[in-house]
């Protein structure tokens, strides 16, 4: 399987009603551009704003896994982010006319085959991967659940459900290629016992279901007062239960259809960590809790890893921009210009380079025995790097002076030493509005990362001088 990232090639739509809101929605998938991931888009509010298929927008998830950015919510998203993830995609724009997608019957099926329809794309960039090195888990003691990825050579899944009740009892679910989602998870519909369904309509909370879009499995005797709340819920003259205790006008296709749409369940949740995974996932009694927890424990996790990663380059290359160069675009000179060297310089990103040296003015007083240098010094090398960048986004640098606006997170985790190189990789976490620039930024020497901060700096025009 090629390891590029993949989009659709042209849009598609269908439409449907919203389980819990009972709205007709209307939802197409559209391409998306590289890097750009899974992003819904809410069409029926001004602006038609977004919201990312991300881990740390996950506000809810009582009944689903729900979205929410800048007081925009998007809810029951597991779904179609599992048909995403098993139709191979990595960059997609998700429009939808309301809160929430389409149900549909209650599984990624129709997800599916529109995507298909809308034929896959790839894309020139190579996909990011988490490869999964050691074991990693999280335990919900509340309620006995539990996730755990360990190494693999794929990424695999297995859930083990129990719900204590003797007309579901312990079911099991594999998937040890995502190739056979379509075939062996896709059409696994969601579930329900019927005390909840009574609670959620009681409650006016399950507008547009039937019994066509959700397994009700009978826990309980029926009763002449819920046999006539399921008959005006669904709009049917009558209702049965079947041998094997679902609801009818339903037949299961597996006897363990419940674990194999938790399955599926595990894999949308999962979308959200952003990356691709490779890992075999073991997960007990699953749910979206416990699922979306986890992939905010996984998001951590990789965002630790990128950042402690050294990034690697050849000093031995001439450099963007030496010294005299620099000077021509910062107004620091020394002995308070801290950056040597800018090796790299695109919108986003600035890496530059620091020789410390025996001689560096600050080494007399800290400390003449131990020369150690200052940590606000190597915080303030960083956001000359960043207002590097900040800078080149003007026509006249030269006429600009940069100002620190604010620091937070910053952490000191090795001795700058004389004798030290120091590189320093500066991205921005918005884009730069009004000259303000907001950046993560981390400093490496010798293979190891030696000081991160967030900060955010703002260029300012020089003042001009008035002459009489």
């Amino acid at each position: 399987m090629s390891n590029k990232q993949n989009t659709i090639k042209n849009d598609v739509t269908l439409e449907g009603v919203g389980l819990h809101t009972g709205k007709n929605v209307k939802l197409t998938f559209k391409p998306g551009a590289v890097h750009s991931g899974v992003v819904f888009v809410r069409t029926d509010l001004k602006g038609q704003p977004s919201i990312e298929a991300l881990a740390c927008y996950v506000t809810d998830t009582q009944r689903g896994t729900n979205l929410e950015k800048n007081g925009v919510n998007i809810n029951t998203s597991e779904h179609v982010l599992a048909a995403i993830v098993g139709m191979n995609i990595d960059n997609i724009v998700i429009e939808v006319s309301a809160p929430e997608p389409p149900i549909m019957d209650g599984s990624s099926k129709f997800f599916i085959e529109a995507l298909e329809k809308a034929e896959i794309e790839e894309q020139g960039a190579d996909r990011e991967v988490y490869v999964v090195k050691n074991v990693i888990n999280f335990k919900d003691d509340e309620t006995g659940s539990e996730i755990t990825i360990m190494p693999s050579k794929k990424f695999e899944i297995i859930t083990m459900v129990d719900f204590g009740t003797k007309i579901l009892g312990t079911q099991n679910a594999t998937l040890k290629n995502m190739s056979d989602f379509k075939k062996d998870i896709s059409a696994a519909r969601t579930f329900s016992f019927l005390h909840e369904i009574e609670m959620l309509l009681d409650n006016d909370l399950i507008k547009g279901g039937d019994l066509n879009n959700a397994i009700v499995y009978v826990d309980k005797p029926l009763s002449d007062k819920t046999m006539d709340k399921l008959r005006t819920a669904f709009n049917r003259d009558s209702v049965t239960v079947k041998p094997n205790g679902v609801l009818d006008n339903l037949t299961l296709h597996w006897p363990n259809e419940a674990a194999r749409h938790k399955l599926l369940d595990v894999i949308g949740d999962l979308a959200l960590v952003g990356v691709r995974l490779q890992g075999k996932v073991i997960a007990n009694k699953p749910g979206h809790k416990i699922n979306t927890n986890f992939a905010k424990k996984l998001h951590k996790i990789i965002k630790i890893e990128k950042r402690n990663k050294v990034p690697q380059y050849d000093l031995n290359e001439k450099p963007l921009m030496d010294v005299q160069q620099i000077m021509k675009i910062l107004p620091h000179r020394p002995p308070f210009l801290l950056i040597d060297r800018i090796i790299e310089l695109s919108e986003k990103h600035v890496v530059g380079m620091k020789n410390v040296t025996m001689n560096e003015s600050y080494f007399v007083g800290h400390f003449p025995d131990a020369p150690v240098m200052p940590g606000v010094l190597q915080v303030e090398a960083m956001a000359q790097c960043g207002g590097i960048l900040v800078l080149s986004t003007v026509p006249d640098p030269e006429n600009y002076l940069t100002y620190f606006m604010k620091m937070n997170n910053v952490k000191f985790k090795q001795k700058v030493i004389p004798g030290d190189t120091l590189i320093f990789k500066a991205e921005l976490k918005e884009p730069i509005r009004r000259g303000i620039c907001h950046m993560q930024a981390c400093g490496y020497a010798n293979n190891r990362l030696v000081v991160e901060a967030e900060l955010m700096a703002q260029i300012v025009k020089k003042p001009t001088e008035n002459k009489e």
